[in-house]
C-alpha cells in the first residue's frame, strides 16, 4: 500500500497517511476539507546502494586511467607501483605549498 500526502484546506496542515487506493478515495469523499498533495513516487530499485560494475566497463575505465595518469580516476582505478604513488604524493605535497 502506498503513502498518500494530504493537506487540510482550512488549517494548511500537511500530513502523510498509509492506505489503499480505495481507502484514499473514501477518505477524500468523507473529508471534503482535505486535499491530496501530489508528490514524486518512491521508487525502490535493486538491493543496497552498491552496484556491481561490469568487467568490460572496468577494462574501459582502466584504459582511460592509463591515458590520464594525473586524474582522479587514475587514483581510484589505475595500476601504479609503490614508487609511483610515493612520487605522486610528494609532488602534490610540494604543489600545495
Amino acid at each position: 500500500m502506498p503513502t498518500y500526502h494530504f493537506r487540510n484546506k482550512t488549517t494548511g496542515a500537511d500530513f502523510a497517511q498509509f492506505m489503499s487506493i480505495a481507502e484514499k478515495e473514501s477518505y477524500l469523499e468523507t473529508n471534503t476539507h482535505m486535499e491530496q498533495i501530489i508528490t514524486a513516487p518512491t521508487i525502490i530499485g535493486g538491493h543496497g546502494d552498491r552496484v556491481r560494475t561490469d568487467d568490460g566497463f572496468k577494462s574501459v575505465l582502466s584504459k582511460v586511467a592509463e591515458a590520464h595518469p594525473n586524474s582522479n580516476l587514475a587514483d581510484k582505478i589505475g595500476k601504479r607501483t609503490g614508487k609511483q604513488i610515493k612520487t605522486r604524493d610528494t609532488v602534490r605535497k610540494h604543489l600545495d605549498k
